[in-house]
């Protein structure tokens, strides 16, 4: 990125401060009252920044920030926007990162993260912290490693998406999603990957009330299932679990090795039973 003009060490305020600016390098600034300061603006590096007041980065291109802050205030920050990179960076706001493309963030707290990363495309997160609910809603093509999460209906319609090292605490996670793939990760949720198509869990822990539900292909390999009851109804399944489950209800069809299955729940009634094999040590 070419950067021909330095700002740095100034205060600005007012509305549309720095309104379409190309080629610059901010540094040690402070973006006060006024909305949209840097809005239509391209190929932008800000350094040890803040950003105290709304819809900073919107229509952006070409962003590199790093250590800078966005305040609660400064929310639906970065909206629009495309090839934006963040580091070692604390969002603060909500309803941050709509509809953009090609974002990469590496070691970014998000301490309330509401409705954010909602319709974006080409996600790459490295070390990424979140607390809110609605996190990653209808995103495409997202890789994830060394993420953290507590709130719930993460990642609903998301697509094409893969998470490596992860600790979600997450209600009604990955819901209506499609070839999702998550390894060697812990997920503590009810309810979670219903409505989803194509939903792989290789070297997880997993503790759910009623998870895995109307999946269609979900594969489990090397998982463990802690407190975990109710699980798989009307499912197709592959799943290989290395610990008992406490309870399975009504699969569509597939496979289910365990342990041992404290409640095996098999109603010909509303499915057929001879679709699924059970394989159990004990």
């Amino acid at each position: 990125m070419e950067i021909k003009n330095t700002i740095q060490q100034q205060i600005l305020t007012g509305e549309r401060a720095l309104f379409q600016s190309e080629n610059l390098h901010v540094i040690d600034c402070i973006f006060e009252d006024g909305e949209s300061p840097l809005k239509e603006s391209h190929d932008i590096t800000l350094d040890g920044s803040m950003f105290k007041w709304k819809y900073p980065l919107w229509y952006c291109h070409n962003i590199l920030a790093r250590k800078t802050t966005w305040f609660e205030m400064a929310r639906a920050g970065v909206w629009y926007t495309d090839h934006i990179t963040v580091e070692d960076t604390i969002i603060q706001a909500p309803k941050n990162f709509r509809r953009c493309r090609d974002v990469t963030l590496k070691n970014v707290v998000f301490p309330n993260a509401a409705e954010t990363f909602w319709s974006c495309r080409d996600v790459k997160m490295e070390n990424v912290t979140a607390k809110g609910d609605y996190f990653a809603m209808n995103c495409e093509n997202m890789e994830l490693d060394g993420f953290h999460l507590d709130g719930n209906y993460s990642f609903d319609g998301a697509r094409n998406v893969v998470i490596r090292n992860a600790h979600m605490l997450s209600k009604d996670s990955f819901w209506n999603t499609e070839n999702v793939t998550v390894y060697d990760s812990f997920i503590s949720g009810e309810y979670l990957g219903w409505n989803a198509r194509n939903l792989t869990l290789i070297n997880c822990t997993v503790e759910s009330l009623q998870g895995m539900c109307y999946i269609d292909n979900l594969i489990m390999k090397n998982c463990k299932l802690i407190n975990t009851t109710l699980a798989f109804e009307y499912s197709t399944v592959d799943a290989h679990i290395t610990t008992k489950i406490d309870s399975v209800l009504n699969p569509s069809g597939g496979t289910i090795r365990a342990e041992h299955i404290d409640e095996l729940i098999l109603e010909p009634d509303k499915i057929d039973p001879s679709k699924t094999t059970i394989i159990c040590k004990a």
